[in-house]
C-alpha cells in the first residue's frame, strides 16, 4: 500500500517529525521487490518507529514499513522471523517453544529489522548474539542470505560488508540448557526505571566505554532541562520526553545542549542512539 505526504508524527514514539513525501507498506516480500525495483527516489527503514527522529522539513523519499513481513516459525530449534515481527512477540514465542535466552528483547520496543540494524539490546544481552543468517534486499528488488561473518557487529552498531541491502528477515539460534529469564521480572524492572508510556524513543544516546550516558547526564543535572516542550526526564536521564507538542527540531536542539554539557563536563562525546533522518 502506498501512500503520500504522511506526518511522521504518527509512526515515531517521540510523536514528532515532519511528513516523508511517500509512505509504503509493502504486503509481501515480492510486493517490497517489485516496488524498490521501481523506485527511483531514496528510501528509509521504518520499524516500529521508537528510535527514529524525521526533522520537522520531513523527508522527500520513501519510508517503508515492513508490518506484513512477519512470519514467525521454528525448524530444528531455528527461529525464523520476518523484519516485521515485534520483539516482544518473539520473546514470548521462544519462550513458547522452550527456547531460552530471548527473554530480554520483551523490554524492548522494536521489530527485528530495526534490532538487526542496530544490534538491539537490553540488561547485558544483544540481539546479533542469537544471529544465525539473515536475509536481505537490495535497492533493486534482489533477495540475499548473508551469514554473521558479512557483517561487522559492535555496540548498538552493525556494519554490513555489502551496501544497500535492507533486513527482511532472520534466523536465530538459541539453547534450552540456558536458565530462562523471567519477561515479567524484566518487565517490571524496565517499568522501574524507565518513563514507559510517555512519548519517547527510549535510549538518546548509546553508553560510552567505561561510563553510562545517564549517569552523565544527571551528573550535568539536565534532569528536568527542556528545550521547547521537549524535556529530559525525571525518571531516566537518558529519556528525552514529548511533553506537548515538542517540534522535532525541540528535541534535536535538546540532544545537541545534552552533547555540548555533558563534553564542557567530562570531556565525554555522547553518541545518539536515536537516528536522525531529514
Amino acid at each position: 500500500m502506498l501512500s503520500h505526504n504522511e506526518p511522521m508524527s504518527k509512526y515515531c514514539s517521540l510523536r514528532a517529525g515532519g511528513v516523508v513525501q511517500d509512505f509504503f507498506t509493502p504486503h509481501t516480500l515480492d510486493d517490497l521487490s517489485h516496488f524498490l525495483k521501481n523506485n527511483q527516489k531514496p528510501i528509509f527503514m521504518l520499524g516500529l518507529g521508537s528510535n527514529l527522529l524525521v526533522r520537522d522539513q520531513g523527508f522527500a523519499g520513501v519510508a517503508i514499513k515492513l508490518t506484513q513481513l512477519n512470519q514467525l516459525n521454528i525448524t530444528n530449534n531455528i527461529i525464523q522471523a520476518g523484519a516485521g515481527v515485534t520483539l516482544a512477540k518473539l520473546a514470548r514465542f521462544c519462550q513458547s517453544q522452550g527456547l531460552n535466552g530471548a527473554e530480554f528483547l520483551s523490554a524492548i520496543p522494536g521489530n527485528v529489522g530495526g534490532a538487526l540494524a542496530m544490534n538491539a539490546g537490553a540488561f547485558g544481552s544483544d540481539f546479533w548474539s542469537m544471529v544465525d543468517s539473515v536475509a536481505t534486499i537490495n535497492t533493486v528488488g534482489k533477495v540475499f542470505k548473508r551469514n554473521v561473518a558479512e557483517f561487522d557487529v559492535a555496540y548498538r552498531q552493525v556494519t554490513p560488508h555489502y551496501q544497500n541491502e535492507i533486513f527482511i528477515g532472520v534466523n536465530l539460534r538459541l539453547t534450552q540448557t540456558d536458565k530462562p529469564q523471567d519477561i515479567k521480572a524484566l518487565l517490571k524492572k524496565r517499568n522501574d526505571l524507565q518513563p514507559i508510556g510517555l512519548p519517547s524513543c527510549g535510549s538518546v544516546f548509546k553508553n560510552p566505554p567505561n561510563h553510562h550516558a545517564a549517569k552523565l547526564i544527571q551528573e550535568s543535572h539536565l534532569k528536568g532541562f527542556c528545550i521547547g516542550n521537549a524535556c529530559v526526564s525525571d525518571k531516566h536521564a537518558n529519556f528525552i520526553i514529548n511533553q506537548g507538542n515538542a517540534t522535532a527540531s525541540d528535541i534535536e536542539r535538546l540532544i545537541t545542549h545534552i552533547q555540548q554539557t555533558v563534553k564542557s563536563n567530562f570531556n565525554i562525546d555522547l553518541e545518539t542512539e536515536v537516528v536522525i533522518i531529514g
